[in-house]
């Protein structure tokens, strides 16, 4: 079993920065993969980023693109998401995600989920 645990959200400005912290503990020695996902207010949870270390590579959502950047510490099972540019529509529970399977592109694990954290960006 595999515990997330997110944390550094908060309430920004527009045009602010953030940067969100996700750790993962328990059985993560086969953790190879990690991502992000929002949901907002009335909508469907939606990906946002991921890192893959097996495959040295990452992916964002096309919305996020130039103003996210995802980062990670593959020895500590820890993934980081430094947000630039925030937007009020970027206003969102942001999820990490451990473990999933990565074929074109990221798929969640539908058990590793942290509890997630608010970002909230006012205009």
């Amino acid at each position: 079993q595999v515990q997330l645990v997110e944390s550094g959200g908060g309430l920004v400005q527009s045009g602010g920065s953030l940067r969100l912290s996700c750790a993962a503990s328990g059985r993560t020695s086969s953790i190879n993969n990690m991502g992000w996902f929002r949901q907002a207010p009335g909508k469907e949870r939606e990906f946002v980023a991921a890192i893959s270390w097996s495959g040295g590579h990452t992916d964002y959502a096309d919305s996020v693109k130039g103003r996210f950047t995802i980062s990670g510490d593959n020895a500590k099972k820890t993934v980081y998401l430094r947000m630039n540019g925030l937007k009020p529509a970027d206003t969102a529970v942001y999820y990490c995600n451990a473990d999933g399977y990565w074929s074109g592109r990221y798929y969640p694990h539908p058990s590793n989920w942290g509890q997630g954290t608010q970002v909230t960006v006012s205009s």
